[in-house]
């Protein structure tokens, strides 16, 4: 099951959408152009094309999976004393005194740039349950860093 928000869920069903509408007829006509170019024992444009399907059906499949078991969260309803799924948590490194934001989203949602770390990851799983002026030892793969808990909101 993958907790998400409405936002995230939107986002994998557009997903879906782009790849079923747009991506497999766009494969097809690749191995429909790739097919009358001749013999397909040599054709290594034949072979992309197919590769290119196999890999976007497969997509297409676990996107259809997550999206079924996916499980929306309201955060107008929870709790802000603790850190939780879909919390934006500000945090300060004790030890360099860098401060830093993220958001703890699932795995589907998760991308760094955009400050979204997954609740998998070891900093999320250290920080879950946490609350504000708290503080979490968590082994990372550089070693163990020491982060407080500065603040919890639920914004998008």
């Amino acid at each position: 099951m993958a907790y998400m928000s409405q936002k995230g869920y939107d986002k994998l069903v557009a997903e879906l959408q782009r790849l079923e509408t747009v991506d497999r007829p766009a494969a097809s006509a690749a191995i429909a152009e790739a097919r009358d170019k001749g013999d397909l024992s040599e054709n290594a444009e034949y072979d992309a094309a197919k590769e290119w399907q196999g890999k976007l059906e497969t997509k297409i499949a676990l996107l259809k999976q997550t999206i079924f078991e996916a499980k929306i969260i309201d955060t107008t309803h929870m709790d802000l004393s603790t850190v939780q799924i879909l919390a934006n948590v500000k945090l300060k490194n004790v030890k360099t005194g860098m401060e830093m934001k993220y958001r703890i989203v699932s795995e589907t949602e998760a991308n760094l740039r955009e400050g979204k770390i997954s609740v998998s990851t070891p900093i999320a799983q250290g920080l879950l349950g946490k609350k504000v002026g708290e503080r979490a030892k968590i082994k990372v793969p550089q070693g163990e860093i020491e982060l407080e808990v500065l603040g919890i909101d639920f914004d998008e």
